[in-house]
């Protein structure tokens, strides 16, 4: 009499198979999304290194007017990447206050800002703010003195960004200012290849997009 085959051994075989083919679907899934992601992140770069983008040609306004202010030590121009830093100079020491020499720098980019959310209806800014990881000791409560209370680097990063954002509206019209968007990241995001502690962690980067996207 021959042998009754196993069910239970053959269900198990084709429960694995299936377990490998729902991994291997999902493998795909992961791979496919990393790769529009990062075709993504190239093609709007490639937009932006374009002679004649709307962001490339704003950037190259701003560099143009922080050189003429003498500015250039406390704002700096990455057309690249998009971005202007603006950097631990600009605020006061522990505060979100922007100088009254920062101030001068960034009013006088205020009208470009201005024109280009007005002529890309599709152009978003992000403003956001980064510290060094040095803890703050005590809370700060003085808001006249320090244009804000904060009792972490979380919340003083914040301020600083929202500080900017004040200081590049200017009398920009409210539909327009709703797309420049503030964001803190503390000491979580410090710069590559230097210490987490040094200075040049304490910034805030302004980011311009054209389709609403940040990195």
């Amino acid at each position: 009499m021959k042998d009754k085959p196993n069910e239970w051994v053959a269900i198990s075989d084709l429960m694995a198979g299936v377990l490998a083919v729902v991994m291997l679907m999902l493998a795909v899934v992961v791979l496919q999304r990393k790769f529009a992601e990062a075709q993504h992140q190239r093609d709007l770069a490639a937009l932006d290194t374009i002679s004649g983008s709307p962001v490339t040609e704003l950037l190259k306004k701003v560099q143009n007017t922080l050189g003429e202010q003498g500015a250039s030590h406390l704002i700096s121009v990455d057309v690249p990447s998009r971005r202007i830093t603006l950097r631990d100079g600009v605020f006061a020491q522990g505060s979100a206050c922007v100088t009254s020499t920062a101030a001068i720098a960034v009013g006088a980019v205020e009208e470009q800002v201005g024109r280009f959310l007005r002529d890309n209806p599709s152009g978003r800014i992000f403003v956001e703010g980064y510290t060094d990881n040095a803890p703050v000791k005590r809370p700060v409560i003085d808001y006249v003195r320090f244009c804000t209370v904060y009792d972490d680097n979380y919340t003083l990063s914040a301020a600083r960004s929202r500080e900017a954002r004040k200081a590049m509206l200017g009398t920009l019209e409210a539909t327009l200012a709703r797309r420049i968007v503030v964001a803190g990241y503390g000491d979580s995001r410090p710069l590559p290849n230097i210490s987490p502690s040094d200075s040049r962690n304490r910034r805030v980067e302004v980011l311009f997009t054209m389709d609403g996207t940040s990195d």
